[in-house]
């Protein structure tokens, strides 16, 4: 079936940095969009960045500047570093893969707090 697995989440002052992988298996990811949504507490899931299959990056006004999404060699795996953390930033992080059909991981945790 088909997978996308988030890791790299924590607990990072603010400031910190983190760096955010998902690993998708399952089919052939090779002309998918894949990019990084988050979730707070009460609030609807909003896009953070996201790469097309050539490489084109998209981000949030919020985090430009700040995050960068990168994508590997065989374009089953995607990074997020995210660079000079903001409590604001704090959320679970979803990884997405979009094509005919979207796919959702289950989210990693990201909480940025002195």
């Amino acid at each position: 079936q088909v997978q996308l697995v988030e890791i790299g989440g924590g607990l990072v002052q603010p400031g910190g940095s983190l760096r955010l992988s998902c690993a998708a298996s399952g089919t052939t990811f090779s002309l998918y969009t894949m990019g990084w949504y988050r979730q707070a507490p009460g609030k609807q899931r909003e896009l953070v960045a996201r790469i097309t299959d050539g490489g084109s990056p998209d981000y949030a006004n919020s985090v430009k500047g700040r995050f960068t999404i990168s994508r590997g060699s065989s374009k089953n795996t995607i990074i997020l570093q995210m660079n000079n953390l903001k409590p604001e930033d704090t959320a679970l992080y979803y990884c997405n893969a979009v094509l005919l059909e979207t796919y959702w991981g289950r989210g990693t945790q990201v909480t940025v707090s002195s």
